[in-house]
């Protein structure tokens, strides 16, 4: 029974202390003779809504820079499929990932399954960054017509492939 009382008069406490602050606040400003009880504070306008942007699903995208630099002689492919399933060819191996484009153009790879194709050095290396630059995007958008790709792991641009 005690406790049942202690706890009506926490909520009776943490219900009435607001409207003393208020009302003490308001008492304060009548005081001073200002006009601040009686002005209403400016309404805010909000701001205007951005679009929600949907991923491209099913398209097919060709790299065309990575972190910045023009890639040239590697090509390195990805799409995404209506099953969240990511897929494509890194520059020596082909990949598969599931994929998951979020709310606000936010992105997220889950581990990435690669064969095990022997290439060059140079190939071995480009499909290194390409790949770690995909499994840590955490962001995307299309910008002129382009996916782009945000991470840790730095930025891929992609073009639409046929």
């Amino acid at each position: 029974m005690m406790n049942r009382r202690l706890g009506y008069a926490s909520v009776l406490a943490l219900t009435i202390a607001p409207m003393l602050i208020a009302s003490a606040t308001t008492a304060e400003a009548q005081r001073r003779g200002s006009n601040a009880a009686r002005e209403q504070p400016p309404q805010q306008v909000p701001p205007p809504a951005q679009q929600e942007k949907n991923f491209p699903m099913g398209a097919s995208w060709s790299a065309s820079s990575l972190n910045g630099k023009p890639i040239n002689n590697m090509r390195a492919t990805f799409q995404l499929d209506g099953n969240l399933r990511g897929t494509g060819f890194g520059g020596c191996n082909t990949f598969s990932a599931s994929a998951y484009p979020l709310r606000q153009q936010a992105f997220a790879v889950g581990p990435i399954a690669l064969t095990k194709r022997s290439c060059d050095k140079a190939a071995q290396d480009f499909e290194r960054s390409f790949l770690v630059a995909l499994r840590s995007a955490r962001a995307w958008d299309l910008v002129q017509g382009r996916l782009v790709l945000k991470g840790g792991g730095g930025e891929l641009v992609f073009d639409r492939a046929l």
